[in-house]
């Protein structure tokens, strides 16, 4: 590991995170006038709306917000983008902070242009991350099409003899496999926390099956199939036969609202599965879907409208009961379920021949806590403490949150962090 030493810059703000709330933060910020650092742990920016195929309010794709936002960052100088780097530690007081940065190689410089050439002759591959593990890609990729910034990255895995083939295709010597971990120190005087979140492991959900039975998949993993550049094209198929399932059950609250797991409601889970409803409806027209919710929640006039258009389908149904255990159907891979329905108190024995868990929302800094002087509460969620001031979490960092919340709470964050320079 190589260490460099930057020159301190005053006045600046950090944000840590380059998703939805990370970027409405910078650029908000930016755009009055001061310095401001985004720090992404991945190789591109976007987090997890450019993983959607469509996100609330108006059911645009992630390239209807990215793409402009891009642009902005594109057209400010103020504005500074390292990816694949992490926070190590902060020290310091408000308006004052030191912080350590560990970059990792990309392994490619900004001579690249995305050719593809790189790619046309890597042999190695690895499991595809941004498609939750459903695919696999060539060890010399493009993060995804909307990547930000649009340079392709060497997997530290790739075999020697791709190495030596993907340097000798690329034409503008962008291959640099001499590139090195670093740390760097950069001085600011507020830090936003915008480090998003990641999907509850449902293989930690011991009844419901996932990991086990092929025909299980998670709320995250429906979304990646619908989408036009996910692992299928946007076709939503079955994982063990690429079938188009005409019967699909949703259970929701799965690891939500459970002291075993995440003891509190994940906010967009309803509103996921509803909409994963009508990406069925529209390729399946006679499709069956069956729905087993606890309550459920569609926050505001808009989202409870569009409960109602659902409820109004003849081949959505809605079962008010808890799923209690689950198996596979010999011969067919088809998903059988046992769950209670509250409303009959009947016990309901239901066969579908594809299963999609809506897990949870888990706070990224539940699991990886950053080294730096914040409060959390029980459940992982960065608490804001304004009378201290100077760091600050915003979006899905501070609480569950939909893109519209997260983009509010991300603006009174870059206010919150502007104060603090002003106070100084």
């Amino acid at each position: 590991m190589t260490t460099d030493k930057s020159a301190p810059t005053s006045g600046s703000i950090l944000v840590v995170g380059g998703g939805i709330s990370g970027l409405t933060t910078a650029l908000e910020a930016a755009e009055v006038g001061y310095e401001v650092f985004i720090v992404e742990k991945d190789p591109s920016l976007g987090g997890r709306v450019s993983q959607l195929k469509q996100y609330f309010p108006k059911l645009c794709p992630p390239t209807c917000g990215l793409e402009i936002n891009y642009k902005r960052i594109k057209d400010n100088p103020k504005i500074k983008v390292m990816t694949m780097t992490e926070v190590e530690k902060v020290d310091g007081k408000p308006g004052d902070y030191t912080v350590k940065l560990k970059i990792r190689p990309r392994y490619v410089n900004d001579n690249c242009t995305a050719c593809g050439e790189c790619t046309k002759v890597c042999e190695s591959e690895i499991s595809n991350e941004y498609n939750l593990g459903m695919n696999r890609i060539k060890a010399a990729y493009l993060p995804h099409n909307m990547a930000f910034p649009q340079r392709y990255v060497m997997a530290p895995s790739m075999a020697q003899d791709d190495r030596d083939r993907c340097k000798e295709a690329c034409k503008f010597d962008a291959v640099d496999f001499d590139m090195e971990e670093k740390s760097i120190d950069i001085k600011v005087g507020a830090i936003v926390w915008a480090t998003g979140w990641r999907p509850y492991d449902a293989a930690r959900i011991d009844n419901l099956g996932f990991g086990r039975y092929q025909n299980i998949i998670t709320n995250m993993m429906l979304e990646r199939l619908a989408a036009p550049n996910g692992p299928t094209k946007g076709k939503i198929v079955r994982p063990s036969d690429d079938k188009a399932p005409a019967t699909i059950g949703f259970v929701q609250c799965a690891g939500s609202r459970d002291e075993d797991h995440l003891p509190y409601c994940s906010y967009i889970c309803c509103m996921a599965s509803l909409k994963h409803a009508t990406y069925l409806r529209a390729q399946y027209p006679q499709a069956k879907i069956y729905i087993y919710y606890i309550d459920l929640r569609t926050p505001g006039r808009k989202y409870e409208n569009f409960y109602k258009n659902l409820k109004a389908d003849e081949n959505v149904f809605f079962v008010k009961g808890k799923v209690a255990e689950v198996g596979e159907e010999e011969g067919t891979g088809n998903i059988t379920l046992v769950a209670e329905d509250t409303l009959s108190g009947d016990k309901i024995h239901q066969t579908v021949e594809m299963l999609v868990l809506a897990t949870g929302m888990q706070p990224n800094s539940a699991v990886e806590r950053p080294n730096a002087d914040l409060t959390f509460n029980s459940d992982g969620f960065i608490v804001n403490d304004f009378k201290k001031g100077g760091m600050f979490a915003a979006g899905c960092a501070n609480k569950p949150a939909d893109v519209v919340t997260s983009n509010q709470s991300a603006t009174g964050m870059a206010l919150k962090a502007i104060q603090t320079l002003v106070r100084r």
